[in-house]
């Protein structure tokens, strides 16, 4: 059975969610409700995909869908270490040009809050 696992944590006033696992259709449910949680409490919200090492395409939608959210309410969101093959398809449909990338948190700017 898939699964993901989270971690939260605060670096540079960000506010990091890691995700550890694979996000497809099994598991997309369970990604969008950690997601809902963290725009609760978060003006500035670091995804971090390190170790996510599959993502379907209802992943991707899942953050498509998260990029609209948080631009409609005014917050900063950035995306960290999301592997090359999942960049690759990001590139081909054109998702890459809506989100910010970081390769990892030590590229993040202190957030302003």
């Amino acid at each position: 059975m898939s699964s993901l696992s989270f971690l939260e944590k605060t670096y540079l006033n960000w506010s990091v969610l890691s995700v550890d696992g694979q996000i497809d259709s099994k598991t997309v449910g369970e990604f969008k409700e950690a997601l809902d949680q963290k725009l609760l409490t978060s003006k500035c919200l670091a995804i971090d995909l390190t170790l996510v090492r599959f993502m379907s395409s209802a992943g991707l939608r899942a953050l498509l869908v998260l990029h609209h959210q948080t631009s409609s309410q005014g917050l900063s969101l950035v995306f960290v270490g999301i592997n090359e093959d999942i960049q690759d398809v990001m590139r081909v449909t054109g998702f890459h040009q809506h989100f910010t990338l970081v390769s990892s948190l030590d590229e993040l700017q202190p957030a302003v809050q």
